[in-house]
């Protein structure tokens, strides 16, 4: 039987709105199996980009337990969890947030750096290669297309070799041709470095790629 990698037991997140407490998701159970792909689908506001945040310990859950890797997220301070981030996941967004100071090779080495790898460029470089930018490099994000972009945010979350990596509409704001490419290269990193890949996508052909997919309505799992 495969490892369970993430387990969510009755996941429960409610946010203060502006007419009081709203929820968001209403007691999710699921586990994922270490080595899986797990497409995230249903409509906007359903509550899928939440539950990515809570698998990432980005969204703090207020009710149930979330574990990664038989660690419970919960139980971890802020700066515990950051480190654990930083160590075994990796986080692909919708908006790339890359850093507008920084060229894509120092985008990409800065975890490396903050892991204190004597290595970070080196790995960088290579990973940046391996999404077709090697020559790409010295550009800052202001001197890329969008879908190169989304490369460096990709080479980004791969360069750490996380064992999860959670994709948030990675093609979402991104033309089909270049759409088509980062859906590639995104089960390529998967293929390459092993990695349990979570992804929210509203696209019907990346979800088909998944070996299997949850949707979502209204906070809660459809039957």
């Amino acid at each position: 039987m495969a490892e369970t990698i993430l387990a969510l037991d009755g996941a429960r997140l409610e946010l203060m709105g502006n007419a009081g407490r709203v929820e968001i998701l209403k007691g999710i159970t699921l586990d994922v199996a270490r080595g899986e792909t797990l497409g995230l689908t249903g409509p906007s506001g359903s509550g899928k980009s939440s539950l990515l945040m809570l698998m990432g310990g980005l969204e703090r859950a207020t009710g149930g337990r979330i574990t990664a890797l038989g660690r419970d997220l919960g139980t971890m301070g802020e700066d515990a969890l950051a480190r654990f981030r930083r160590d075994h996941m990796g986080v692909v967004f919708q908006s790339f947030h890359l850093i507008p100071t920084m060229t894509a090779l120092q985008n990409v080495a800065t975890p490396l750096e903050l892991a204190g790898a004597a290595d970070a460029f080196e790995r960088a470089a290579e990973e940046l290669a391996a999404v077709g930018l090697g020559g790409r490099l010295d550009h800052y994000p202001s001197e890329m297309s969008g879908g190169e972009q989304q490369r460096v945010a990709l080479a980004r979350a791969a360069v750490v070799r996380p064992d999860i990596l959670l994709a948030d509409e990675p093609t979402g704001n991104l033309d089909a041709s270049n759409g088509a490419a980062i859906m590639d290269l995104l089960f390529g990193l998967r293929d390459r470095h092993g990695a349990t890949l979570v992804l929210v996508t509203h696209a019907p052909e990346l979800a088909e790629r998944c070996d299997r997919v949850l949707h979502l309505v209204d906070g809660r799992l459809a039957a």
